[in-house]
């Protein structure tokens, strides 16, 4: 399965790209601007259209620029708990006071609901932060595994996932808990099942555990939370690195 890139966008959001890249590059032509595509980023691709959209953002054209160019669905998404107080709270507000009622507010609502108490555009870098802060959607980090060649399963969907990837990342529901196992790619290019040994030791300083005699790490929240940003910033870094040592050439 290979993930989404410049080559699957939609026809509106393809046009919207290059009518921001033909700005910067007033002289280039069609394939040009194609092959500059190609080399963007997940989250330079979304700040390009959203760059080019000349009429109020909504919770609907968020959805859809991420859906195309990440390949994630929001509408799948959770509010994170410590946003829901908040969220409830602007709903009441949009309402006139009156309860906002118990049942869960879709997520292009959330959105609309969170970029009316903005008062203003938010650029690209903001929207990012805000689906981060709301749902706990790591845009960024997903552009920043385009080429890291680690597929990564959250919120319910594949996120990024390629060919050729060598690790994958899993996380449960609720990300409280994430597994760290190789690929088939990985164990028929090596002909080894378990992680490298100096990948485990790595994990294992960050509070993993071995599983299946080390072919699987496995780590969950000693307090049933969510595992932090920060966390899973520390594990892509131990499986890059591991990457950059031993395996770049497979």
């Amino acid at each position: 399965m290979k993930q989404q890139n410049a080559a699957s966008l939609s026809d509106i959001i393809t046009e919207g790209i290059d009518k921001t890249l033909a700005k910067a590059m007033p002289n280039a032509g069609p394939d040009e601007l194609e092959h500059r595509r190609q080399q963007m980023s997940k989250a330079e691709l979304m700040d390009a259209y959203l760059l080019s959209f000349d009429q109020d953002l909504t919770g609907q054209v968020i959805h859809e620029v991420v859906l195309r160019v990440f390949g994630l669905d929001l509408d799948h998404a959770l509010v994170l708990p410590e946003a829901e107080r908040e969220i409830r709270a602007a709903a009441e507000r949009r309402l006139g006071g009156m309860q906002a009622g118990s049942s869960p507010i879709p997520p292009r609502d959330v959105i609309d609901l969170q970029l009316a108490e903005c008062g203003r555009r938010l650029a690209g870098p903001e929207v990012r932060r805000l689906l981060n802060q709301l749902f706990g959607v790591n845009l960024d980090a997903i552009s920043a595994l385009d080429k890291a060649r680690i597929s990564l399963f959250s919120k319910g969907q594949w996120i990024v996932r390629q060919d050729r990837d060598l690790f994958v990342v899993y996380t449960g529901e609720g990300d409280i808990d994430v597994s760290v196992y190789p690929t088939a790619y990985f164990r028929e290019r090596t002909g080894q099942d378990e992680l490298p040994e100096d990948l485990g030791q790595a994990l294992a300083d960050l509070g993993y555990s071995p599983v299946a005699e080390g072919q699987r790490y496995y780590y969950v929240h000693p307090d049933g939370q969510a595992v932090p940003d920060a966390f899973k910033g520390q594990t892509m870094g131990a499986i890059m690195a591991s990457i950059r040592n031993a395996y770049s050439h497979l």
